[in-house]
This record gives C-alpha cells, sequence and structure tokens, in this order.
C-alpha cells in the first residue's frame, strides 16, 4: 500500500540545518506532495533545488502553514517560540531544531532510536534534540538497555558548523590570520559556548545534561559534560567514560554496538582505526571506536563517538521524526 503523500513547510530553509533538511528528504525519498520553504523576508526569492526542480524561498506569515502536514523549523528560538504555536494551531505537525520547546515536560524530546514511543497518538509540536546530545544517546541508550549505566562523564570536540553558517564563515574569514592573538578567534584555537550557569557551566553543556536524562528517561543519571568548539568545518566528536551496572567487556559493548543499525562499530586499534569527523561527513549513521576499559574503578569503560552533526545531528534527525508519521 502506497504511502500518503505530506505536505512539507520548512521554517529557516537558507540556513544549513534547512537545507540539509531538504537534501535528507530528496535523499530518504520522503513521500512530499508539495514543499513550502519559509525564512524571513531577507531571503525571499531565493532559488534552492529539489529533486529536479528549483523551489521559491517565501516569507513566512501565518498562512504559509495553511494545508501543511509536517513543518520542519530550524530558524532559532526566537522564531520557534513564535511561529511553532501558530503552526501547531492550523494542525500541523512541527518538528522544532532550536531549544525552545526541549525541555518543556509537555513536549516530547525524541531520537527515534531511542524514545518513539513518547509520540505515539501525539501531534503537536516534537522537539528535536541538542547534536550533541542525538549521537550520543543512540549509543548510551544501547549500552543501557543491556548493561544498565552508572555514571556517565563526556568532553565534546565540536565542529563550528553548530554555530550555523556565520560560524563556517568566521572559520574561514580567519584562515589566513597568521598570528592567533584573539582569544575569541577559532582558526588555530579552541572556544567554549557561553557560560551561563553560576556553577560556570555553558548553554551546551546544560542542554546535554538535562536532554539526556529526558531521552534516556533516567531523570536522576549522573552524567557532567565539559563543551568545546573546533576548528574544523564538520563533524561532532565525544570522549565519553561511562561505568556501568553489570559486568561486561569491551568485545561485549563492541557486539552490541555493531548490531545496532544506526551504529558503525570502527575499533581496530593495533591498525589504528578509529572514526573521526571526516568518516562522518554526509553520513546517517553514529560512528563508535576506541572503545577501551578505564581501569580506574569497576565497569568503567571509555567510548569515541562521531557523528555528522548537520545530519544525524539536526536535519536527518528531525526527518527521522517525520517518517514516524507515514500511513
Amino acid at each position: 500500500m502506497a504511502m500518503r503523500e505530506k505536505n512539507i513547510a520548512i521554517l529557516g530553509a537558507t540556513g544549513l540545518v534547512g537545507r540539509t533538511m531538504l537534501k535528507v528528504l530528496e535523499e530518504r525519498n520522503f513521500p512530499v506532495k508539495n514543499i513550502r520553504l519559509l525564512a524571513t523576508a531577507k531571503s525571499v526569492g531565493l532559488k534552492i533545488p529539489f529533486k529536479n526542480f528549483d523551489l521559491i524561498v517565501e516569507e513566512v506569515s501565518e498562512s504559509s502553514f495553511d494545508g501543511i502536514d509536517i513543518a520542519l523549523f530550524s530558524a532559532g528560538k526566537t522564531a520557534s517560540k513564535h511561529w511553532a504555536p501558530i503552526a501547531a494551531k492550523k494542525g500541523c505537525i512541527v518538528i522544532d531544531n532550536s531549544s525552545a520547546w526541549r525541555m518543556e515536560r509537555e513536549i516530547p524530546l525524541v531520537v527515534p532510536e531511542v524514545n518513539a514511543h513518547t509520540i505515539k497518538n501525539y501531534r503537536g509540536i516534537i522537539a528535536n534534540p541538542n547534536c550533541s546530545t542525538i549521537q550520543m544517546v543512540v549509543v548510551l541508550n544501547e549500552i543501557h538497555k543491556h548493561f544498565g549505566l552508572r555514571r556517565v562523564i563526556v568532553s565534546t570536540y565540536q565542529s563550528i558548523s553548530g554555530a550555523g553558517q556565520k560560524g563556517v564563515n568566521k572559520l574561514l574569514s580567519e584562515i589566513d590570520i597568521k598570528e592567533n592573538k584573539d582569544p575569541g578567534q577559532i582558526a588555530y584555537n579552541t572556544m567554549f559556548h557561553q557560560i551561563i550557569d553560576e556553577n560556570g557551566f555553558t548553554e551546551e553543556e546544560l542542554k546535554m545534561i538535562n536532554e539526556t536524562r529526558k531521552i534516556m528517561e533516567i531523570p536522576e543519571l549522573p552524567i557532567t559534560v565539559t563543551c568545546v568548539r573546533l576548528p574544523i568545518l564538520g563533524g561532532h566528536a565525544e570522549s565519553i567514560n561511562i561505568q556501568t551496572e553489570k559486568a561486561t567487556s569491551v568485545e561485549e559493548i563492541r557486539e552490541v554496538l555493531g548490531r545496532h543499525k544506526s551504529i558503525v562499530v570502527l575499533d581496530e586499534p593495533m591498525k589504528q582505526i578509529y572514526p573521526t569527523p571526516a568518516h562522518s561527513r554526509d553520513r546517517d549513521e553514529v560512528f563508535v571506536g576506541r572503545i577501551r576499559e578505564d581501569k580506574a574503578f569497576e565497569n568503567g569503560f571509555y567510548l569515541w563517538v562521531v557523528s555528522d552533526n548537520l545530519r544525524k545531528g539536526a536535519a536527518t534527525n528531525a526527518v527521522q521524526i517525520a517518517e514516524l508519521y507515514l500511513d
């Protein structure tokens, strides 16, 4: 039986994630009937290719969501706070990539491999998690199902594309600067996100802590995070240290993760085979390597986790959520 085609809108269609959403819809052969590209007035009239056509960007308005089945949002927190309720009232399923709704109790925060059950019989606003959270929970959830989790410590190595096109432009503009005297420079440097917590945590770090607990439905999970931006254009990497509830081994963890359809294990240490951001480019899987035992404490292990932050970390995850509504 053929799936019913859907009318789709993308708000923030001209940004890095918005353009990637369009690309992923085409690659996954999502059953699109009509598609509407939406942005602010300054982007009106831009042409973006989709399949064999050029789509024209329109200025978003209340009527933009008339007749739309699924609206994919990647226009930032302020725009989402304004437009998502309007779209939802018109009957749209809104899948929002901003942080606007993620920690609202009544709003599902979804990674399909982990908690698709939270949107069964649900219609309305759905939150797409933070890019670094998504790749981590795909791996952690699989380990938790088999061995349980006692605690998690993670340090991220995030590409500047996580800051959007302005971040990419900033890095490219700084490449020719020979001397690095500006602590805010990303080229030949590392940066932290903005610190907002009185205990010294950044917004990105708090997102990963709180979102992981919500998605995995483990509200008391001990987890601490340090997030770092690197001067690379794409792909996020994470060094994750875990302690499991049950005794296990490196070999068992490799086997469990290797069976998962969304995970690629690249872990042959003596051959120097491990994932890098280059492996993840334009891929939807989460890559895992450098699985090691941490002998400092019982049931301790290290993992190195890499994913394309624009795809599985944003656009692909949103489209996968939309696919849960295909009939």
